[in-house]
């Protein structure tokens, strides 16, 4: 989901309005000071709030490994119709996980491999909507001459739709010769029509004109009765001599195709269908259009009329009448409109309006029509337990039973936590405490099962399931946001602060940048707390603070108040520091200020897009590169972030050919940087090295300040360690540090490490780990450089997993040791610990080989599949699961 899904908090109390200004005055002096000694609880408890971790509607399986190897063992035979539904159904599990990347490509594989036109429509659609905003791409493509229509309109007219035709064969049936022609009567007029090419039309109008009807040996025939115009019996006639359709008026065409549908002449009404279908431009059109293509059992119109709707997502759903449509339609209806892709447009439908409005009365039918769409059991959970949370949050606690229960019944696990929240609500805190206990000891118990037992449970116990559900699933940021706001409730401000920070250190969750923004005010520590709000602001421009009631640029406003002003000079300086000591929220924050005291607009957001990525916030990166181009001070500077815009989203030739037009305007360091690092990433062949070389000493010479010429220095130390040339990629790494590019550390080390002086790579890794805010890469990279003290490099993976434990190096190392002393089934559990929250490749694909190499031929070959469905094409991972394959019993 794009949008938060909010809980629905059991205590009502939380739903207080909150006053800013009752805690934070603009005036200095008038600020209630809450970090002295009259600080008690319950002041910091009137704005330190910690909501409770809301029932997601996700698909979480139990054992997702074991789900996905069976989608990919089901796509080995299935129908090419069958296999859309199983990737979505793919999506649906990366999604429980927060696999975005994985999501995207289930998506597009669904879009790849549709077998219909329908299937088509909707994942093309989808793909679409979750790429909105960058429709800026397509235009630069444009300007490098290549086209980006990837999701473009799909041709309707693709569609097959089978049409019985009526045998042309004359059987005369009264009279002694067949009649050439029938004038047909309509009111006052004539209408003259070849009598077999129109009984060839239709089985009825065979009968008519040549069976035992008195029709049949009559040469005049009154049609008036038929809801059918002259103009429209003439263009009849014409299509039974032509078999096509001329220029018709749309109306003439609704009126044709209403009357070939009641004498069933399915030639005719199929080319009304494609006929209408190629007019059908605008939202106006569809909705007018779709009645006519559902009362008239039309598939190519209404595979029109749909993509339509599908390509105005999501404003279309603000139309009643789209709605309407939508919601209301039956199973023929669906039928019509969407074939067999009911289950996927629905999926569609129902992610959309979520993110608009989880409450909304659209979101409930597009939910209740996907219940209705759905035919396996996994589609059938999925649906119930999404109405379920919807049903939920609208406080309709009955229904919402009755939904969770159907998907627990199905096997959806994850239900019982609503159905445990609902016994919470209703006042059986200790039935909702056992349920949760019943599925712990039943099942391998996962983060969510601890995390959602710590509600029902006080003290101690809380504090235990709340410590399991970290060790479980660390990615939870609930008990980390529950544990340091207890800490701060009994005073305890670092203790509080380290917590929180534990989580900040690898998931940027803007919910804990927020917990930790209330810290920082309620000690009065003003400058951290700006640091905060502005680094949320720069990932968030709307974010919305205390259950979305109070904007959270209103509180920048209110605390920039407490805070100095700076210079440009003392913004430089301070970004200078920040940058140095690899603190990145740090420097979002500063940039964040210069960027509201004017400057040079385009350069500042460029620096925020890539303190943005390394961040992991790819959205956040790219809309500030937008923003760097709109804000470019000369053509050549815009050609660069254009450049760097093409490169982001994987068009790396367009992005060279931007940095080459730069160039011609004008030499100057980012046009050369963004030409090597596209160059060196574009292209495989090692003799390019020497032109990446020349163009970063040809960036190093133009003028750049010294944060940028660090960065080029490190990465002209890298290409030259590529080489072989240490000597000269020391130098430059050394020039670097003497400007304070502290990463720089990291590449002399490895200089080090290849003139085997391991002692003097471990000293400078440390020099690295001792300045960097950000180290958890530092230990990992430093625990390489230990010279066989296997305590050592112990010492520095195991703190790697405390600061970051979505790392996943720590785990197969860790892992590879055990394997080596013949601890196979720690070996394994080792593993099992990171794949429970993580979908990593290579930790798949290590537990298969170790499953394999103990002999489980089974639980090596599910987790094959499980890793294929995370990278289909990765050629160890094939060639592995094919030796498996053959050793299956």
């Amino acid at each position: 989901m794009r949008t938060f899904f909010p809980s629905d908090s059991c205590k009502e109390s939380q739903l207080n309005a909150i006053n800013p200004q009752s805690w934070l005055q603009v005036e200095r002096g008038k600020l209630s000071k809450l970090s002295s000694s009259h600080t008690n609880s319950s002041s910091i408890e009137s704005f330190i709030k910690v909501p409770e971790p809301p029932i997601l509607p996700f698909f979480k399986p139990i054992d997702y490994v074991e789900v996905l190897a069976q989608i990919h063992e089901e796509m080995e035979s299935c129908s090419p119709q069958e296999r859309s539904t199983l990737y979505l159904l793919q999506f649906q599990i990366f999604r429980g996980l927060g696999e975005t990347k994985l999501m995207r490509r289930s998506l597009r594989s669904a879009w790849q491999r549709a077998g219909t036109v329908h299937e088509k429509l909707v994942f093309g659609a989808w793909l679409r909507y979750e790429k909105q905003g960058e429709e800026l791409i397509a235009d630069l493509l444009a300007t490098c001459n290549k086209c980006a229509q990837e999701f473009g309109p799909v041709d309707v007219s693709q569609l097959q739709v089978e049409v019985n035709g009526c045998s042309k064969e004359t059987v005369v049936m009264k009279g002694d010769k067949s009649l050439e022609n029938v004038n047909f009567k309509i009111g006052d007029e004539i209408i003259d029509c070849d009598r077999q090419k129109i009984a060839s039309l239709s089985a009825p109008f065979h009968a008519m004109l040549n069976g035992y009807f008195t029709e049949s040996s009559s040469q005049d025939i009154d049609l008036s009765e038929n809801n059918i115009s002259p103009l429209g019996m003439r263009t009849i006639g014409e299509f039974s001599i032509t078999g096509s359709l001329s220029e018709v008026h749309p109306d003439l065409l609704l009126e044709i195709l209403v009357f070939s549908n009641k004498f069933c002449c399915e030639r005719l009404k199929d080319a009304c269908d494609r006929k209408l279908a190629s007019l059908v431009c605008t939202k106006d059109d569809a909705v007018e259009f779709m009645e006519y293509a559902i009362e008239q059992n039309s598939p190519v119109l209404a595979a029109s009329c749909l993509q339509v709707f599908l390509h105005e997502l999501p404003d279309c759903l603000n139309d009643e009448r789209v709605v309407e449509i939508f919601s209301h339609a039956d199973r023929q209806q669906r039928s019509i409109m969407v074939g067999l892709a009911s289950f996927s447009l629905y999926c569609l439908l129902s992610e959309v309006a979520m993110n608009l409005d989880p409450r909304s009365d659209k979101t409930v039918c597009f939910l209740e029509q996907l219940i209705e769409s759905a035919e396996t059991d996994r589609e059938k959970l999925l649906a119930f337990h999404q109405l379920g949370c919807v049903r939920l949050l609208r406080k309709e606690y009955d229904v919402a039973e009755g939904l969770f229960e159907k998907a627990v019944s199905l096997g959806h696990v994850y239900s019982i936590a609503g159905l445990a929240r609902l016994g919470y609500i209703k006042g059986h805190k200790l039935f909702s405490y056992e349920k949760l206990s019943c599925v712990i000891s039943s099942v391998n118990p996962l983060g969510w099962m601890y995390q959602e037992r710590s509600l029902y449970c006080e003290g101690d116990k809380r504090s235990e399931d709340l410590e399991k559900a970290t060790e479980l699933d660390p990615t939870l940021t609930y008990p980390y946001m529950y544990r340091a706001a207890s800490l701060m409730m009994k005073q305890n401000v670092q203790a509080a602060l380290a917590e929180i920070n534990r989580v900040l250190g690898f998931k940027l969750a803007l919910e804990c940048m927020e917990l930790r923004f209330c810290l920082y005010l309620a000690i009065e520590d003003y400058k951290a707390a700006i640091r905060d709000v502005q680094a949320i602001l720069t990932l968030s421009p709307d974010y919305r603070m205390f259950e979305g009631r109070v904007a959270a640029s209103h509180l920048r406003t209110l605390v920039r108040e407490h805070v100095g002003s700076w210079t440009t000079a003392d913004c430089w300086m301070q970004l200078y520091d920040r940058w140095s000591s690899v603190d990145d929220i740090g420097s979002l924050s500063v940039i964040y200020q210069m960027l509201e005291s004017g400057g040079a607009k385009g350069v500042l957001y460029f620096r925020q897009s890539l303190l943005l990525l390394r961040l992991n916030c790819p959205d956040a990166a790219m809309r500030s590169l937008e923003l760097a181009r709109r804000h470019a001070s000369s053509e050549h500077e815009r050609l660069v972030y254009e450049g760097w815009i093409l490169y982001d989203t994987g068009h790396c030739e367009e992005g060279l050919l931007k940095a080459e037009e730069s160039i011609k305007i004008s030499r100057s360091f980012e046009a050369f940087f963004l030409k090597a690092y596209a160059l060196a990433d574009s292209s495989l062949d090692s003799s390019c090295s020497s032109t990446v070389i020349s163009l970063l000493e040809n960036a190093l010479k133009c003028p750049s300040d010294n944060l940028r010429k660090g960065q080029a220095l490190n990465n002209l130390g890298s290409v030259l360690v590529d080489c072989g040339k240490l000597d000269s990629a020391a130098d430059c790494y050394i020039n670097a540090l003497k400007i304070r590019h502290t990463r720089a550390h990291q590449g002399l080390a490895r200089v080090h490490f290849l003139k085997n002086d391991k002692a003097t790579a471990y000293v400078e890794m440390t020099k690295l780990i001792e300045k960097a805010k950000n180290n958890a890469s530092a230990y990992e990279k430093r625990s390489e450089y230990c010279d066989r003290d296997r305590d050592l490099t112990k010492a520095d993976l195991e703190m790697v997993t405390r600061i970051d434990p979505l790392r996943v190096y720590p785990y197969r190392y860790r892992a590879a040791v055990l394997m080596d002393s013949r601890k196979e089934k720690e070996a394994i559990a080792e593993l099992s610990r990171a794949i429970t929250f993580k979908a990593d490749l290579h930790v798949l694909h290590l537990r298969a080989a170790f499953h394999e190499h103990v002999g489980d031929v089974l639980a090596a070959l599910r987790d094959c599949r499980a890793a294929l469905s995370v990278d289909p094409n990765h050629q160890e991972m094939l060639e592995l699961h094919s030796r498996v394959n053959s050793h299956e019993p």
